[in-house]
């Protein structure tokens, strides 16, 4: 849906006569409690918190003078950001000074769809928001609201939804990212990899990328240590269909068929035991189901795969080779968005697998096993249990395996007759669903059903324009949120505190759930004033020092070993105590207990495989409108193959749309055509593409994938939407 102009121009007209009331002063916030001074720079104070433009959580230092952030630098205490920051988090203050952000509550004064809003001010919106609310809780139950959600500033709206008593709380991290790496690595080793990935690269001697575009994504923790690994003389291997900055660096590239990387993965598993490369000590010694895996894996020769993969068998065994002469530390990249064909859980057990066989689970250079600092939960008042389960599936036996609610199936249950009961309400908390969940064209369709929806974000997306009351967040930079103890190598405990005062009328999350809970009745589950108070009860309950949170953005724990190199005993959380290479919890839901290929829908004639990927500069919804990152990125292009491209007459640099197999089209986008990219298949980077008019730079910039995206295949084990299963076509763009 595309907004027009007329839309926002009655916002802004409107935004200009709207009081503030926000019940926050600069003595409230305490700004000069913690600033240090910042002689190095043309700050006069500095202060340390943590970035929220992605799901990494760098720690940052916000330089700041005259009550204006003028730059923002890695925190070198930081264990994640190690003095340095990637390209979005040095463009953190292009969105806090983004002139296209939220300012002022909204409330739409019209038929859903036609973006006629009033500003408003914050009693208005918090009042009808409470009253919207509160109606369906009556009518329907709590469980009929639903609370979408992404980022670490949303606690405080799932806090909210366990008061209200309803358990719809969903992240499209799940489903549409990760779940899939999760589950089958719980299958193979008893527990998942977490966030950060548990994973030792900067000691791998050889790192296996597939599908990972490790360096594009720009994980940066993960960056930095492939670069310390590569400075050592670790060895790429790359599986990707295009030659991407990683592949460039590789030893081997193995350009796949899309679609075939478990074919792959088993001929490796066939060579290496065949050719006995694996660790037979460690495997002897802690997995389980090693001959049901080398009878699996027989006839599953580089010959056989060669057909089904496209990689000769020679570059199958020299590259299966590599990566077993470097064992443990052979590391298999488990990636991060992993939903990609809807066997997604198989083929991330196969990569499991393959890393058990390489005995790199709990070694050096491998998967290591790291720990949390002891955080104890602030002793609020606990919520009841609600009284119906989660709507995210139409029967309990669905999806057996997955341990996270299923924003797609929370979507789905917004429509009559996909869940056991129907949802009418939803918060959509920093996350943009229109780009964030596939079939954007369902989403709407579910949004039609809804009673009441309210969005708190930052800018004007196009989820915000769908919905009833839109309340404007202030940014990472404005705002404290409760403190971050993940587990990792160097356990740690980080702070995100405000550098500046929230903007326009803008609130912190936390002001906006607390008022919300009073107004629902629900004081008692908010029963403090400010998040300083559960933040320092919760520090000094930890044995640790709040000033010195504040001071430094982070206080460091004691290294605990993570490998079997520095003396952990390894233990496996599965039924059998063991690393389970034949899976039985597979087997007794009625899965293959072991991974196997099974051939995916190839493109039809004249149409190429849709894949997406990540930008440096350009990744997750916060990053959409930035004009410091998009001098650097302005839009994102097509990969089109040199001859391909030669057979439809486009040149490098021509403007192209996109069909897909449902007819949707594409917004145009600018060709990129190259030798470095398979000619079955296109490429381009995700969240482009906007059609939002309140996003003055990022709207009709390049093209959206998401909306190309009409079809996915679920993982039937957990519940993930495959979402590269769709084909285009590709045409000259109308001038």
């Amino acid at each position: 849906m595309a907004f027009t102009r007329r839309d926002f121009i009655r916002i802004g007209a409107m935004a200009g006569g709207v009081a503030a009331a926000s019940g926050l002063t600069t003595d409230w916030w305490s700004l000069q409690a913690r600033t240090i001074p910042d002689p190095k720079t043309d700050g006069d104070h500095v202060v340390p918190t943590f970035c929220e433009l992605c799901f990494w959580k760098c720690g940052v230092l916000a330089h700041v003078k005259n009550g204006r952030v003028t730059k923002i630098t890695g925190n070198p205490a930081h264990p994640l950001s190690k003095g340095r920051l990637c390209p979005r988090g040095e463009a953190a203050t292009a969105l806090l000074y983004d002139p296209d952000r939220l300012k002022t509550p909204l409330i739409r004064r019209a038929k859903r769809g036609q973006q006629v809003f009033e500003a408003v001010t914050w009693a208005v919106a918090l009042d009808e928001t409470a009253k919207r609310m509160d109606a369906i809780r009556t009518k329907y139950g709590p469980e009929a609201f639903a609370l979408f959600t992404h980022g670490w500033g949303g606690s405080w709206f799932t806090r909210l939804m366990q008061a209200y008593g309803s358990p719809n709380v969903a992240a499209p991290s799940y489903a549409q990212c990760r779940g899939p790496r999760e589950a089958g690595f719980t299958l193979t080793f008893g527990q998942g990899l977490g966030s950060p990935e548990s994973i030792d690269i900067e000691n791998a001697r050889c790192i296996t990328l597939i599908g990972s575009h490790l360096g594009e994504n720009m994980h940066n923790t993960q960056v930095q240590e492939l670069a310390t690994a590569i400075g050592r003389g670790a060895e790429l291997v790359v599986v990707d269909p295009r030659f991407s900055i990683a592949a460039s660096k590789a030893k081997y590239w193995l350009p796949i068929r899309p679609g075939t990387d478990i074919a792959l993965l088993l001929a490796w598993m066939n060579v290496i035991i065949t050719e006995k490369r694996y660790d037979a000590d460690y495997v002897a010694k802690y997995a389980e189901g090693f001959d049901q895996l080398a009878k699996h894996v027989e006839s599953k020769t580089p010959e056989w795969a060669y057909p089904i993969t496209g990689i000769e068998p020679q570059l199958i065994r020299d590259s299966a080779r590599l990566i077993a002469s470097a064992r443990p530390a052979s590391l298999i990249h488990p990636g991060r968005h992993v939903t990609w064909y809807g066997d997604d859980t198989q083929r991330l057990r196969s990569i499991a697998i393959l890393s058990a066989l390489l005995g790199s689970w709990g070694r050096r250079g491998g998967y290591i096993l790291p720990s949390a600092m002891e955080l104890p939960k602030y002793p609020g008042r606990k919520p009841q249990q609600p009284a119906r389960a989660v709507a995210d599936r139409r029967e309990p036996s669905l999806y057996p395996l997955a341990d996270e609610t299923l924003a797609s199936g929370v979507c789905d249950a917004t429509i009559p007759g996909k869940a056991p009961y129907q949802l009418k309400g939803w918060m959509v908390y920093g996350t943009n669903l229109m780009q964030a969940l596939p079939a954007p064209q369902q989403t709407e369709k579910a949004i039609q059903e809804l009673d009441f929806l309210v969005a708190i974000d930052v800018l004007p997306a196009e989820i915000t324009g769908w919905s009833d009351i839109v309340l404007p967040e202030s940014t990472y930079l404005e705002r404290y949120d409760d403190v971050w103890a993940p587990a990792y190598k160097e356990p740690f405990i980080a702070m995100r505190q405000p550098a500046v005062e929230p903007m326009y009328d803008s609130k912190p999350g936390w002001w906006i759930a607390r008022e919300l809970a009073a107004r629902l009745g629900l004081h008692d589950y908010f029963d403090w004033q400010h998040p300083l108070d559960v933040v320092r009860w919760r520090v000094e309950a930890a044995g640790q020092s709040l000033a010195k949170l504040r001071a430094t953005g982070v206080v460091q724990g004691a290294r605990v070993p993570v490998s079997e190199e520095e003396g952990l005993a390894l233990s496996f959380d599965t039924p059998s105590k063991k690393i389970e290479l034949f899976s039985s919890t597979l087997a007794s839901a009625g899965f293959d207990p072991l991974p196997d290929y099974s051939p995916h829908p190839q493109p039809p004639d004249g149409m190429f495989r849709l894949l997406m990927g990540r930008a440096p500069t350009h990744t997750f919804g916060r990053m959409a409108n930035n004009r410091l990152a998009g001098a650097v990125y302005p839009e994102n292009e097509l990969w089109l193959n040199t001859l391909v491209a030669k057979s439809l007459d486009v040149k490098n640099g021509d403007r192209v749309t996109l069909e897909n197999q449902d007819g949707v089209k594409s917004l145009p986008v600018r060709a990129k055509v190259t030798e470095r990219i398979r000619g079955d298949c296109v490429y381009m980077v995700h969240g482009w593409g906007h059609t939002a008019n309140g996003m003055k730079f990022a709207r009709h910039r390049g093209a959206s994938d998401s909306e190309l995206v009409s079809r996915y295949a679920t993982d039937p084990v957990m519940g993930g939407t495959g979402m590269n299963v769709n084909f285009v076509r590709v045409l000259k763009a109308e001038a």
